[in-house]
């Protein structure tokens, strides 16, 4: 799977994406990380790529111009490529969205900077994501943390294949507790249970744990999955 990445600062991607699971996916060439200067895109001596607002205001906007080159050149490279706006004002990213966008063959992110984009340039875009309801000072890491969640459920990323089926969103649910060795740490113990070799009551068990978690962490997410599950005799908890 390949992805790109449209920004003024490109240079910040070389350092998260070089170590850990992502930095060997990208040896092994099971996904591809390119990042492309957006005042490349630009014209005139000074390469400039963003203006003051038409109506007056505080800050600087981006101009359409470098973007959408930027923008049309990446549809040349990729066509197959969903070509993703990073913005506060987007769609909330969640793991069924990562589930989605991995199923790409190539994704292209433009990372907006100061006030944000010339309102057109969303006519240009296939999709635009927001991770949370808060503002950054760029668009760089907001795209770092959706492409981390998308590549890690690219085959083959995970050393474990089974592992991103396990996670915490990935069936509604938050996913259940985990304990390893040693037996007893600080007074505190390893349920007993997960000592069993019992598989099928410890399934039942972690199952349990995640209801019991979700519904006391996240009752928004208790909600929702509640209300995607079938009603049973006719009624619904």
């Amino acid at each position: 799977m390949q992805f790109a990445v449209l920004s003024l600062f490109p240079e910040m991607f070389s350092s998260p994406f070089s170590q850990s699971i992502i930095g060997k996916a990208v040896e092994k060439g099971l996904i591809g990380i390119e990042t492309h200067q957006l005042r490349d895109y630009a014209e005139g001596r000074h390469q400039v790529t963003d203006d003051t607002p038409y109506g007056g205001g505080d800050g600087m906007v981006m101009k359409p111009e470098p973007v959408w080159r930027g923008i049309q050149d990446m549809r040349q490279r990729y066509p197959q490529a969903k070509v993703v706006l990073m913005t506060p004002q987007g769609r909330m990213f969640n793991q069924a969205e990562a589930r989605h966008l991995a199923s790409h063959e190539a994704l292209v992110f433009v990372c907006g900077r100061y006030e944000g984009f010339d309102e057109r340039i969303r006519s240009y875009v296939d999709a635009e994501y927001s991770i949370g309801d808060y503002v950054l000072t760029g668009g760089e890491l907001p795209a770092m943390v959706v492409i981390d969640a998308v590549a890690r459920l690219v085959p083959g990323v995970l050393g474990n294949a089974g592992s991103a089926g396990q996670d915490s969103h990935s069936d509604g649910l938050l996913e259940f507790p985990h304990y390893t060795r040693p037996v007893e740490f600080n007074g505190q113990h390893v349920p007993e249970i997960l000592l069993s070799g019992n598989h099928a009551h410890i399934d039942a068990w972690r199952n349990k744990q995640q209801r019991e978690r979700t519904k006391a962490r996240r009752p928004d997410l208790w909600q929702q999955y509640m209300q995607q599950q079938p009603p049973q005799d006719g009624i619904k908890d």
